[in-house]
Parts: structure tokens; sequence; C-alpha cells
């Protein structure tokens, strides 16, 4: 290959190069609201297909259980050749062709109960899985709104840090500035020099932290892990005026989980309707039409047939029996369990509420707190400046004014997201 070659396509590389660069420089970051990211993730998530499937499974099964109560129409046709054993009037009889068509109709007149007991059981599982969708919606926006504001507070903690930073490299300039003209000692530089890279680690730690939370966000609403994302929200307070008690007795009516226990159980009490059908008759109505003849398809003799049959079982070892008991410990077994969940869900809703309101309390002193801290860090850099304050003094000021910070920030993430458990304690619907 010439040199001539070479250069050109090595330029052709570099500028492809140049033109990819550009490209993912250029390109805009998504921007999303909290809502657009829940959107977003019920559209994209698994979860919500999983979730989805098995609703259409059970409203299938609803049907099979009402197929029981419906008629049943059957064909069926038969082809047979056969030969008869000799006998004395007929010593060598020829074989005999014989084409059978029979159309069969059947109607269930009364079955004991267990097609309607099935039909019921297969209504409130259905029921149940429409709630499991919901319940899914509800934990997906719960994930999503923790994904959400954890990026917002890293994203504010980010500032905190480079805040820090700035006020430090600052600082250690004016105390530099000093040292050189003899007012401070070394020790303040070098003191301040510390301080300095230890805020650096900070906000590198801090600036990880960020874009750990900006994946997780990604992964959730189902977006590329690299993709680069802009909130368009804050963080903010906004009180809640709801009292525990009207908490927990809205989640007692919509809860998924509880509504979901409760159809198990009246689920559990039509299983043992459909073992005590056992115990009674069925009555079928029947009916045909048969045509045959010795000559294919076989449709010239035709015979037709209706009948009513009544059948109980008299004896069958105790089966039935048995049935019963275990569908009836079945519905002991779901009764409790109705009661244990409607416990945890109170439960549920009372670690959730009252979480928020100590995260509310925090953020009304924490306010207070970053207001005298930056105060008091002012002062302690006019102090320093006049020289009537030391370097240990600004320094303090400085970490407690980020500390104060930090507080108010927590206390921020920490009532958003409480009030988002609590929404999904109560079972609160997801708009879609």
């Amino acid at each position: 290959m010439t040199h001539r070659k070479l250069g050109k396509k090595t330029l052709a590389l570099v500028a492809g190069g140049l033109m990819l660069m550009s490209a993912v420089a250029s390109a805009a970051p998504t921007e999303l609201t909290l809502e657009e990211s829940i959107a977003l993730a019920l559209r994209n998530n698994p979860t919500m297909k999983i979730a989805e499937a098995d609703r259409d499974k059970y409203s299938w099964a609803v049907r099979e259980a009402q197929a029981g109560q419906g008629p049943t129409l059957s064909y069926s046709h038969k082809d047979a050749r056969a030969k008869a054993a000799p006998s004395t009037l007929v010593p060598n009889p020829s074989p005999v062709n014989d084409f059978d068509n029979t159309v069969s109709l059947s109607l269930p007149i009364y079955s004991g109960g267990r097609v309607d007991g099935a039909i019921g059981k297969a209504e409130y599982d259905f029921k149940a899985a429409d709630l499991g969708l919901a319940k899914t919606k509800q934990q997906l926006k719960l994930d999503v709104t923790n994904a959400y504001f954890k990026m917002l507070q890293t994203r504010n903690l980010l500032q905190v840090k480079q805040e820090s930073v700035d006020n430090l490299t600052a600082h250690l300039r004016n105390v530099q500035a000093q040292y050189e003209v003899g007012t401070v000692a070394k020790s303040d530089v070098l003191r301040s020099e510390v301080e300095l890279a230890n805020a650096q680690q900070s906000l590198i730690t801090a600036q990880n932290d960020f874009d750990l939370a900006m994946a997780s966000l990604n992964n959730v609403v189902g977006l590329p892990l690299d993709t680069e994302i802009k909130l368009k929200e804050e963080m903010k307070y906004e009180q809640s005026k709801l009292t525990l008690a009207d908490g927990i007795n809205f989640a007692m009516q919509y809860r998924p989980d509880v509504l979901q226990a409760d159809y198990a159980l009246k689920g559990a009490q039509e299983t043992v309707k459909v073992a005590r059908s056992g115990f009674l008759p069925t009555v079928t109505l029947s009916g045909a039409n048969n045509w045959t003849d010795s000559k294919f398809p076989g449709s010239k003799n035709r015979n037709w047939s209706v009948y009513l049959t009544t059948s109980l079982t008299l004896f069958d070892t105790n089966l039935t029996l048995s049935k019963v008991k275990e569908a009836e410990a079945g519905v002991v077994k779901a009764n409790e369990q109705y009661r244990q969940t409607k416990d945890s869900v109170s439960l549920e809703v009372r670690q959730a509420y009252l979480s928020m309101k100590e995260s509310e309390k925090r953020i009304e002193t924490s306010q207070v707190a970053v207001a005298k801290a930056d105060e008091d860090f002012k002062i302690a850099q006019v102090r320093y400046n006049a020289g009537v304050g030391t370097n240990l003094d600004v320094i303090d000021a400085e970490l407690a004014l980020a500390q104060a910070k930090t507080n108010y920030i927590q206390a921020l993430y920490d009532y958003n997201t409480s009030k988002a458990k609590l929404d999904k304690a109560m079972g609160v619907a997801v708009k879609q």
C-alpha cells in the first residue's frame, strides 16, 4: 500500500471518529419529569408485560369454566368391515361393510353446583389477577419515584460538595495571600490544603453516586444505562393533610393486597361448593342422530334418540367427603390470610405515615440550621480577614454549613420517598 493511500485511509478514519465524537457530544440529554418517568416505566418495564399476561390467562380461565354450562355438539364417523362366524344356515358368510355417522348434542341441566362453583372461583381468580396488575403498577411507580428522587438527592449533594470545594479553594487563596505577607503561620496553609483535598475526595464520591443514581433510573424506566438524563423537577416540600386513620381506612378499601385476599377467601368458598357437588345428582339432556349404511359414506338409514340422564354417586370410599374437608380447610386458611394481610397493610401504612411526619419535622429544623450555618460561615470569613478569627473557625463553619445543607437534602428526600411509600401502602391508583 502506498504512503498516499495509507494517508488517505488514516485521514478518513480520523474524520469518521471526529464525526462520531461530535454526534455523541451533540446528543441532547433526555429531559424527564416524575410523571414522564413513571409513564416510560409502565410502557417498557418487563414486570408490566408479565402482569398483563397473567391477567389474560385468568380471563380465558373464566371462559373455560363458563363453557361447562353450555351445550356440546360432536360428530363421529366409523368405518367397519366384519365377517360373521359360519353357521348351519350360512356356512360361508360374506364380509359385511358398516359405515356409521353420528351427531350428538349434550346439555348439562344440573351439576349439583360444580359448574357454578368453578365459574365463581375462576371469576374471583380473574379479579385477583386484575388487582395484581394494579399492584404491579403501584410498585413500579414507587420504584421509579425512589430512583427519581435518589437522582435528585445525589445531584443536590453533588452541588453541596462542589460548593464546599469552591469555598475552601477561595479560603486557601486568602490564607496563602496572608501567609505571603507574614500575617498567618504556615500551619494555616497546610490545614487549609488538607481540608480542600478532603473536600475534593468527597466531590469525587458524590459524582460517582450521581452517576450510579442516573444509571438506576435508566434501568427502571427502560432506557439504555448510559442515557444522560436531565431532571425537570426539584425536591420540594408539600404538606400532607392526610390523617393516619384516613390512610388506614383508604387502604382497607382500595389496597390491592387486601382486595386480593378477600377474593382468595371467596374463591376458597366456591371451591367448597364444587367439592360438595359430589354429594348431589347430575342431570344431563342428550340427543343423537345416527346414519348407517353398508356403502360409504353411510348416510342411508337414519335413526334418532333423546334421553335425560340422572346420575348420583352412592358410595365413593369417602372421596367426596375428603374433598369437602380439604376445601373447608382452605377456607379457614384463606380467612386467616385475609386477616393477616389487613394487619400487615395497616402496619405498613402506619410506618410510612410516621416516617413522613418525622421527615416533615426534620425539614423545618434543618431549614433553620442552613440559614444560621450560612450566616456563621460568612461571619467567620470576615473575622479571619480582619485578623480576629482563626483558620479553624472558618473551616469548622464551612463544614457545619455543608452538613446543614446535607441534612436538609436528606430530610427532603426522606419526606418525598416516605410520601410515595404511603401512597403505595394505601393503594392509590396509578394514572396511565
